[in-house]
């Protein structure tokens, strides 16, 4: 849910992740129709769960130092809101929970008082985000070179087990494309959906980060699985990332999260906005 504001992390989410790797093959297999055709079709099935994630509320279980957090994801007023509910797997004592449930109805109450000016910037940094990893989905195209390796199962499902490696000449138009010049991936595609079943990352060189005085290093590394969770529609089952850099280029900084997500629900009149 805290993702890092970092440097080390500023380009990962769920669904920068499944675009990081997917998107990339568009070009790389410009000579290959029937593989690029699965790619394109990967891209589509990626921005139509894109599209749809706000239409969902889940619970979000995050990895918090030996234990775990779990909070419900709900939308109010155009942004999420997590509201928890249970800690390392238990749900709250009646008490706390009151008070949790009390929080959300500030929270509620305060949304709904906000000035059109104060709303729309509590909006418009939700939405910066979502937009930053829709615009890298297209700078993919540039950034990687794909090798399509063969059929696999993988948690039931029968799937195409792709590669990725950084595109030799590739140069960055920002910050946050940077890190993909040092990156290589795998991709698992289902067959039947051309949805992602899982996507992994991993830094292979450093990648200085313009602006931040800092070298992301060897040994970043994201997971990201999905699972179907409404018709054609998609959602994050797991993600984790691991983070290395260097600040300054001489202080070594390390960062990790882990986070599970299910009970997906579509919104309806009693969870949508309240």
């Amino acid at each position: 849910m805290n993702r890092s504001a970092n440097f080390a992390v500023l380009v990962y989410s769920p669904f920068f992740a499944a675009s990081l790797i997917a998107a990339a093959g568009l070009v790389a297999f410009g000579q290959q129709p029937d593989v690029k055709t699965i790619i394109q079709k990967s891209v589509e099935a990626n921005q139509r769960d894109f599209d749809a994630a706000n239409r969902f509320t889940y619970d979000e279980r995050d990895k918090v130092g030996q234990g775990t957090k779990t909070y419900h994801v709900l939308m109010i007023e155009g942004s999420p809101y997590y509201e928890l509910i249970a800690v390392n797997g238990k749900p709250l004592p009646p008490d706390q929970a009151a008070q949790e449930r009390q929080k959300l109805q500030q929270e509620i109450a305060k949304r709904k008082a906000e000035t059109p000016a104060q709303r729309q910037q509590r909006i418009a940094r939700y939405e910066r985000d979502r937009k930053r990893d829709e615009n890298m989905l297209d700078q993919m195209t540039n950034a990687f070179n794909f090798q399509l390796v063969g059929m696999r199962k993988l948690d039931g499902f029968e799937v195409y087990y792709l590669k990725a490696t950084p595109r030799p000449g590739y140069r960055p138009p920002n910050r946050d494309a940077e890190v993909l010049t040092g990156m290589e991936g795998q991709l698992w595609i289902d067959k039947n959906s051309f949805q992602w079943v899982k996507v992994t990352a991993r830094v292979i060189k450093p990648v200085s980060i313009e602006g931040f005085l800092a070298e992301v290093e060897p040994g970043t590394y994201f997971e990201l699985e999905k699972m179907p969770i409404e018709d054609d529609i998609w959602g994050v089952k797991h993600f984790a990332m691991h983070s290395h850099a260097k600040i300054l280029f001489l202080f070594n900084h390390s960062a990790s999260e882990e986070e599970w997500h299910f009970n997906y629900k579509p919104l309806n009149s009693s969870n949508i906005d309240k």
